[in-house]
């Protein structure tokens, strides 16, 4: 029996759309990610448990688990008959990377059974393959840093798909899950196919800035790059009053807002943990939609899907 655990993420960091990604744990150590368990079995199973296991499809083949389980068997050329029960403990359509969650800790699970018959570079490829069939394109932001941990740039050049970039071990990131769903597909879609050229430059400009920052540990300058041009304006349609929760958050001294991943969960950013809790606070009172919402005060994992068991 092997059992992995896999990670929240925080996906685009809203300056890096499709292009950064981060891996984050509870500084209360609460469970936000997802567990595998996988053993041999007379023939293939799925059970899922875990506080969002009633979102997932009842039909065993809609479930992503089935989806990792065939590409895998396809790609090592041979069928495992195993059980693998999935404890899903993050909210589906939440943008905290769940699909990610599942694909990643699967895999790897799958991998390890079989005694590594893939790369880490192969798992990661048929990671975004699977990623694509649900959000309707290959994009790694969220399947890399959950299987790698850290602060990872997306570079997909051949077989360099992402690198660690540095990040600022002070920075306490906030994330608020209102209780609702979106979905990832529709996400993407509502976004325009063509920007203006002065976007582009500006979007350009923040990136690189946020990245040059980070190597020279300039946080004062990264964080004035966290800016979402590409994105944001698009999506925040879809999160009430948006624009008023992110004027109070940076008010009470956060040093970064925005959408985690395709939302609609809100992340805010802050070098003080009175200030963390403060924030978490109001968040917990004013952007909660439903009691399945919550409110976590995190830090970045650096390790990424691991072996638990």
């Amino acid at each position: 029996m092997i059992k992995i655990y896999s990670p929240a993420t925080i996906g685009n960091i809203s300056v890096g759309f499709d292009t950064l990604g981060l891996a984050i744990s509870p500084l209360d150590n609460s469970n936000l990610g997802d567990t595998i368990e996988i053993k041999k079995y007379k023939n293939f199973k799925i059970k899922n448990i875990g506080k969002f296991s009633k979102q997932l499809p009842k039909k065993f083949t809609k479930n992503i688990i089935w989806q990792c389980w065939k590409y895998f068997c396809k790609k090592i050329k041979k069928n495992i008959s195993v059980l693998i029960t999935l404890e899903k403990n993050i909210p589906i359509g939440s943008g905290l990377g769940s699909s990610a969650c599942s694909i990643s800790s699967s895999l790897v699970a799958m991998n390890v059974f079989c005694n590594n018959p893939l790369s880490n570079i192969e798992l990661l490829k048929l990671m975004g393959k699977l990623e694509g069939k649900i959000s309707g394109n290959v994009h790694y932001d969220n399947v890399a840093p959950c299987f790698l941990g850290g602060l990872q740039i997306i570079l997909n050049k051949k077989n360099i798909i992402s690198q660690n970039i540095p990040f600022f071990k002070n920075w306490i990131w906030i994330v608020a899950w209102p209780g609702t769903k979106t979905s990832t597909l529709q996400a993407r879609k509502i976004l325009p196919k063509k920007y203006k050229l002065k976007t582009c430059v500006e979007h350009s400009r923040n990136l690189s800035g946020f990245i040059h920052s980070s190597y020279s540990m300039q946080q004062k300058l990264a964080s004035k790059f966290i800016k979402d041009l590409i994105a944001e304006p698009y999506r925040m349609k879809y999160i009430p009053n948006f624009i008023e929760i992110k004027k109070t958050i940076e008010k009470m001294g956060a040093i970064g807002f925005g959408i985690s991943g395709s939302g609609p969960t809100i992340f805010s950013i802050c070098k003080n943990i009175t200030i963390s809790k403060k924030i978490s606070q109001w968040l917990t009172k004013n952007y909660l939609k439903k009691k399945e919402g919550f409110v976590k005060i995190c830090k970045v994992n650096n390790k990424g899907t691991t072996i638990i068991g």
